[in-house]
């Protein structure tokens, strides 16, 4: 039995050892292939990772030219310009200063980049192109004007800080009553007046939320006052406007106009041309009555286009009146932002033809920052610089424009093309130039418009004989008439983001504008204005 069981233990031995030596061999053949398979899965893994890489490159690649596309066709469009023979009449730096503007408005419109990258570009372009000066050019983006845009900026800000929105709601309310008709007259006559002193955007900011309380007081459905809605927040951004002609400061496409007058026509030495200098008064004398009398027809066209859905807000200016008492009394604070943005406004009428609008917008700022109504902080995150640049290098552009030619070669051949049809004088080349602004100022800024054909029409009015401050004026009031698209006015866009508006009902609505304000224009370009002359 001990032999026996000797061998059974022996071959039981010896089968376990063969089977272990077996299990060894099939777990280092099942690593190796695990290994092999690894390194071909890895292989593969990089293999698509490379082709996915590519793909997505590829992908992002066709994305960005998809994207700056217009960036690219603009390029392309300016150095056609610069390498065409040369134009008739045109020196080479207009020919060049031809195609930085061209580029510009291009880039303006399709907005591939942002707008302050455009302004960049101007700049590089400049001295690149023209071989001007770095020091040079850098003197003309700073301009009165320039001070002027950069001081209203910094004193919206200061304004809108002090969040008197419903009061203002109630005050309109108390002055017109509860009718919606009359509080659709009250909203635009108070962002009128307001608008016309202290910028379009400002105000519509500051009064979006006085008729978006109305609105929501009267209504929690969006769909029960989409007439009433619509009359109101077209009563905010049209009524800012017409408005923003009223004075100098309404808007920066005034200044830029105020400070074409100086650099084209205003020769020191020479006492005649000190008509030139258009002062904050002479500037009011001429367009504030073109404001006022549009205002009345403001509310008409909208009641005509919208039937608003209540015909009284009584409901809402009891709710209205209940959160005025919960919020107490004006605050000291109020009161003294209230003071300082009048003493500006008196600046400006006593002293802007002697140290400029911009100086005394500059030091409005300085004083709330002073007082400490407001902080850096808020005028450095709430003024846009971006346009402050954008204005500064458009400008810079337009004395390009001026000094080069360019201007005048285009309004010359603007004027050739308008004689045969007889247009090319008088109240047909008003209405003419009056279109052609319009249909500019509806895809890009009224700023950017009035800087890019503000040359071009100066140039023109002394080519056929008109008075360049008649034109001038013309252009810049006409740059107000961006009542069609969304984006036209900073306005149409604050009021659009409401929700309660469709971008149809700018259409609508503003060729009706667009009329009204024409046929006003040229009631006033030729009865009111050869008085002032």
């Amino acid at each position: 039995m001990s032999k026996g069981s000797d061998k059974i233990k022996k071959s039981v031995k010896d089968i376990a050892q063969r089977a272990n030596a077996e299990a060894k061999h099939l777990a280092h053949e099942a690593a190796e292939v695990a290994k092999h398979a690894a390194q071909n899965v890895g292989g593969m893994g990089r293999g698509t990772r490379r082709y996915v890489g590519r793909l997505s490159a590829l992908r992002s690649l066709g994305f960005f030219f998809r994207e700056k596309r217009w960036f690219f066709i603009s390029m392309i469009v300016g150095a056609i310009i610069i390498n065409m023979p040369q134009v008739s009449g045109l020196s080479a730096d207009g020919q060049i200063v031809m195609a930085m503007s061209v580029m510009a408005v291009i880039l303006f419109v399709t907005e591939p980049i942002p707008l302050p990258t455009v302004a960049l570009l101007i700049i590089v372009g400049q001295v690149m192109l023209l071989g001007t000066d770095s020091t040079t050019v850098a003197k003309s983006l700073m301009s009165d004007s320039v001070l002027f845009i950069m001081g209203s900026l910094m004193l919206a800000v200061a304004v809108v800080k002090q969040k008197l929105d419903k009061r203002i709601a109630f005050l309109i309310v108390k002055v017109t009553g509860t009718k919606t008709a009359n509080i659709a007259v009250g909203i635009s006559v108070v962002s009128g007046v307001l608008a016309s002193v202290i910028g379009e955007h400002t105000v519509a900011a500051m009064m979006l939320p006085v008729a978006i309380t109305l609105i929501t007081l009267t209504s929690d459905d969006p769909k029960a006052v989409r007439n009433l809605a619509a009359v109101l927040l077209f009563s905010i951004s049209y009524g800012c406007s017409v408005a923003g002609i009223g004075t100098p400061s309404g808007g920066a496409r005034n200044a830029i106009m105020i400070g074409y007058w100086k650099e084209f026509f205003f020769d020191p030495t020479n006492p005649e041309t000190r008509k030139y200098i258009i002062d904050y008064i002479t500037w009011i004398v001429y367009c504030y009555p073109v404001f006022l009398a549009q205002l009345p027809f403001v509310t008409m066209i909208l009641l005509y286009t919208f039937k608003p859905e209540y015909s009284n807000l009584s409901r809402a200016v009891v709710k209205l009146r209940q959160q005025i008492v919960e919020e107490g009394p004006m605050k000291q604070g109020d009161w003294v932002a209230i003071a300082v943005f009048f003493l500006t406004f008196i600046g400006w009428v006593m002293f802007s033809d002697t140290i400029g609008l911009g100086t005394v917008a500059i030091a409005g700022a300085a004083a709330f920052l002073i007082i400490g109504l407001v902080h850096w902080n808020d005028v450095n995150n709430g003024v846009n610089w971006g346009v402050v640049l954008l204005y500064a290098a458009a400008i810079s552009l337009g004395v390009q424009m001026k000094d080069t030619g360019a201007a005048s070669w285009i309004a010359t051949s603007f004027k050739d093309m308008l004689t045969p049809i007889g247009v090319d004088q008088g109240i047909p080349l008003w209405v003419a130039i009056s279109a052609l602004t319009t249909a500019v100022t509806n895809t890009m800024s009224n700023g950017a418009a009035v800087a890019v054909l503000g040359p071009i029409v100066l140039q023109l009015a002394q080519s056929a004989g008109e008075s360049p401050i008649i034109i001038g004026f013309i252009t810049a009031v006409s740059s107000a008439f961006a009542y069609l698209t969304v984006i036209g006015t900073p306005a149409c866009t604050i009021v659009y983001s409401s929700g309660y508006l469709k971008t149809t009902d700018f259409l609508l609505v503003g060729i009706r504008m667009v009329a009204m304000s024409t046929l006003v224009l040229m009631l006033f370009a030729s009865l009111y204005w050869p008085l002032l002359a």
